[in-house]
């Protein structure tokens, strides 16, 4: 593959994985809009690698934080215990509705540009909702096997390209009364488990069929999926602190807008 190619692929899954506004139906518009053969599983799962790493450095300890509490996880008293049970309750809605796409082949059939743009508006305008309807009265700290659960639930709707996971999470958060940087927090860890989950169910298909030629352009792919992912963390994480997530919403409904009127044209 082009390493122009490449880099594309990798930046706009870095920067998009994390920002609310959808990695997943970006990496489907790039081929759509610029006419560039579609990336494959291959480059799909190296940028997934790639933007696992840069969440898991910029919150390492909270990473160390659930890693620990796996060791005393019926502990539910402990704060690490409760955090690690939470990610892997949030977690077991979205892989097992994404494993019965995956089953019915329903996945591939989502993957155009029309469903995007659609889950572009539609998922736009229900942050922005929750956003602003959504108290503050709810930290981290609070973070309950039931809101878990109902965050997980929220996560499912992600498996439509152009929802956005870290979205529609954060959606959920703010629905449930988390803060802004907090909701955002723990739809980031969140991803970790999920992107994993996703990793291998894919990995597992393409990991025969590499050869030479493919494993470079994976580590070209991860390696600068990274630089961006972990870019974009820290710009919104940063921004959060003094704005809303309105910013994001409004390029949503400017994308989700162009993004009909192409697939209607």
């Amino acid at each position: 593959m082009p390493i122009l190619h490449l880099i594309l692929v990798a930046i706009v899954q870095g920067i998009t994985e994390f920002l609310p506004i959808s990695s997943s139906g970006h990496l489907i518009l790039v081929p759509n809009l610029t006419g560039l053969d579609d990336q494959g599983l291959v480059i799909d799962v190296a940028v997934h690698v790639g933007t696992l790493g840069a969440v898991i450095l910029y919150f390492r300890r909270d990473v160390a934080r659930a890693a620990a509490g796996l060791l005393h996880i019926r502990n539910t008293s402990d704060p690490d215990a409760r955090l690690a049970l939470g990610l892997i309750v949030a977690t077991i809605p979205v892989v097992i509705a994404g494993l019965i796409l995956k089953v019915a082949g329903i996945d591939e059939a989502l993957r155009s540009v029309a469903v995007v743009g659609w889950a572009t508006l539609i998922f736009g305008l229900v942050l922005y909702w929750s956003d602003q309807r959504g108290g503050a009265h709810k930290t981290a700290t609070d973070w309950s096997v039931r809101d878990a659960i109902a965050m997980g639930l929220w996560q499912v709707l992600a498996l439509i390209p152009g929802t956005s996971r870290s979205g529609i999470t954060i959606t959920g958060a703010r629905y449930l009364g988390y803060e802004r940087t907090d909701a955002a927090r723990l739809a980031m860890l969140m991803s970790i488990p999920t992107i994993l989950a996703s990793g291998v169910l894919i990995g597992l298909e393409v990991v025969s069929t590499m050869d030479g030629a493919a494993a470079r352009d994976s580590a070209i792919a991860a390696v600068f999926a990274f630089i961006a992912a972990l870019a974009a963390l820290h710009f919104m994480m940063r921004l959060l602190r003094s704005v809303s997530f309105t910013p994001y919403v409004v390029y949503r409904m400017f994308l989700g807008v162009a993004l009909l009127v192409y697939a209607y044209a």
